[in-house]
């Protein structure tokens, strides 16, 4: 029995043993090691005239948590097909130890058009059976909070279906769990709670293969990181910033690599180093190895530079509300997002903005373009703003035009804060456009693609106010890194909504809670003091119908068989709501370039959101009666 070895690392030289572990991961052939699940041995696989995967040996053992990370397209859902026997490499094998139950959590579910959601996750359990499980009612009430168990699949809104089919997996007690994107449309106390719960079953020696752009969740769970690139497969130690780490000393050992690709690996090392130490004290990789990679390594940005020059940009005046109340609804079901505030928003400021779905974050930054008016206050804005809102949306591009003439219709360069000029073409390719994609029609680019092609117009529009609302969705991490990157020498106000962690610590210097209530609170501890605030809150209000309605209450009988009618036609009408809202996303997409169909859209679209915030509200209100 021989070793089938997996991509060189290739940095024990310098850094000795990454992690105190092997230089090189060794997984034996099928029978060698009973801890061993899965071995791919030499697979080969081409899609036309590209290779995705060339004669790559790589393999897992029971207890590994490997992030699988790589540019959108070079190959890490084909790797994962693969190795679970989805589909056949064109050349080379995959085995298995024994039997091996495997869950997959895919992009697109599969499910029954005839199923419920309680069909899907407890095979039809009545609620006294499932929820007797601890363990099992706590990933339900975190992932499916305010979803009837009994709602058919078939009428659930596109981010229900995918908590449905994670919570579905997450039960399924497997011995490798398969997950592509697991937190897509997870809010920030969602992924926190569900890398607490990878944990645990990673510690019941249940093995994960993960694909996330979420760098925070990456470095939260993993124990390896598997890099897909040019064909390759290369396995890194430790979590995402001990990646970090050996990618940037790999790329200080390699004469041919690019130097711009090197420096914004060691800026992002340098942070992640200067960062909270619960960001690098996971990670088995050398300390002291790190510390001199980033020794002269500047800070990623001049906080006071920038300010400088944002000020000449802009003067001392951005946003200032004054007494502002914002609610959405009728006078009987009105919901407060806004009471009282008053805030002062400067130039150079970098704000994060956290708080729970419906707490008001995206109107409050429609609030600040002068899309929505307040119900009572004023809001000022500075006489010289450019702003740049970078929408949920990916609707306002012409599918007809094409890349580069998209691009240069706006400006052939940009200036930075130090003054120096940035052409068009060297960011598009940092931003991953190259070749025949400059020419490709932009109806023909993936939804990353445009998304990362949006948010390149932006910048060139040279914005001296950015306010991005959920920037990340559809980015892989080389082009969140890049821009980042941008965006330290951006000069001007920066206001960014995402439930991205990573991202919003990285770009941002305070971060701001709504918390639901009409308050908009500074949180000096960050993301971290708001998920512990939430952690202190009870439950009864996030937990779904079917589990609090069990549990003791003070409420008489009569209003509690009310409750729970409110609650069912309550979710019934946000799950309508829910479709409807989908629907529109798909006209605005298919209506790209007529855009006084678009603003029709977009008005229908402001208005159904609100009547959600409402029915959100209404839900929250019947539940606290049946808690």
């Amino acid at each position: 029995m021989h070793p089938v070895p997996v991509g060189v690392v290739g940095l024990d030289q310098t850094l000795g043993h990454l992690g105190g572990g092997e230089g090189v991961y060794q997984a034996c052939e099928n029978g060698a090691d009973m801890s061993n699940l899965i071995n791919a041995d030499r697979i080969t696989m081409t899609y036309g005239t590209r290779t995705l995967l060339d004669s790559v040996s790589i393999g897992l053992n029971r207890g590994d948590v490997i992030g699988v990370v790589g540019r959108n397209g070079d190959g890490k859902t084909t790797l994962l097909r693969i190795l679970t026997q989805t589909i056949e490499p064109d050349s080379g094998r995959v085995t298995q130890t024994g039997a091996v139950s495997v869950g997959y959590l895919h992009q697109a579910d599969d499910f029954s058009p005839d199923s419920t959601v309680r069909d899907v996750i407890v095979d039809g359990q009545p609620d006294h059976v499932w929820a007797a499980d601890a363990a099992t009612r706590g990933v339900v009430e975190h992932l499916l909070a305010g979803i009837d168990l009994d709602t058919p699949v078939s009428a659930l809104s596109g981010g229900e279906r995918r908590r449905t089919a994670l919570v579905a997996l997450m039960l399924g007690h497997h011995d490798l769990l398969v997950l592509d994107e697991p937190t897509n449309h997870l809010d920030v106390e969602a992924v926190g709670w569900l890398a607490e719960h990878l944990r645990a079953l990673q510690a019941k020696d249940v093995a994960m293969l993960v694909v996330s752009h979420d760098r925070w969740f990456l470095d939260a769970i993993c124990t390896r990181i598997w890099e897909v690139h040019d064909a390759m497969v290369d396995s890194y130690d430790g979590g995402y910033a001990a990646y970090v780490l050996a990618r940037a000393e790999r790329s200080r050992q390699a004469a041919g690599m690019a130097t711009r690709r090197k420096n914004l690996l060691r800026k992002e090392l340098a942070w992640l180093r200067r960062g909270a130490p619960a960001r690098t004290s996971k990670p088995k990789f050398r300390i002291d190895a790190a510390n001199t990679l980033i020794a002269d390594e500047p800070p990623p940005r001049d906080t006071v530079e920038l300010e400088r020059f944002s000020v000449t940009r802009l003067g001392k005046d951005v946003f200032d509300l004054s007494h502002v109340d914002l609610s959405v609804g009728d006078d009987d079901q009105r919901r407060v997002l806004l009471e009282d505030l008053s805030w002062s928003i400067g130039p150079g400021m970098r704000i994060g903005l956290v708080g729970v779905n419906g707490a008001g974050k995206t109107s409050l930054l429609r609030l600040l373009t002068g899309d929505l008016s307040p119900d009572a206050g004023k809001v000022k804005r500075g006489k010289t703003l450019n702003l740049g809102h970078l929408s949920q949306a990916v609707a306002e591009l012409d599918g007809s035009d094409r890349v580069l003439d998209a691009v240069n219709r706006i400006r052939h360069s940009s200036q930075l804060a130090s003054g120096k000029e940035i052409s068009t073409t060297s960011l598009l390719e940092d931003f991953g456009f190259t070749g025949d994609k400059l020419t490709a029609r932009l109806g023909d680019l993936s939804g990353g693609e445009r998304r990362r092609l949006q948010f390149l117009r932006l910048l060139l529009s040279e914005p001296n106010v950015l306010l991005l609302d959920e920037p990340t969705n559809d980015l892989d991490i080389d082009t969140l890194t890049v821009i980042e990157d941008y965006l330290d020498s951006w000069p001007g106000t920066l206001i960014v909504v995402s439930h991205d962690r990573y991202f919003l610590e990285r770009v941002c210097d305070v971060t701001y809670a709504l918390m639901g209530d009409g308050s908009c609170v500074l949180l000096p501890g960050g993301v971290e003091q708001y998920l512990e605030h939430r952690r202190s809150l009870p439950r009864t209000a996030t937990g779904p119908a079917t589990v609090t309605a069990a549990q003791p209450s003070s409420t008489s009988a009569a209003d509690q068989r009310q409750a729970k009618k409110d609650l069912a036609r309550t979710e019934q009408q946000l799950s309508k709501l829910e479709q409807r809202i989908d629907r529109l996303h798909d006209a605005m997409a298919a209506a790209a370039s007529d855009y006084t169909r678009l603003a029709q859209l977009q008005t229908e679209l402001n208005e159904i959101t609100d009547q959600k915030d409402e029915l959100e509200l209404a839900w929250l209100e019947a539940a606290d009666k049946i808690a």
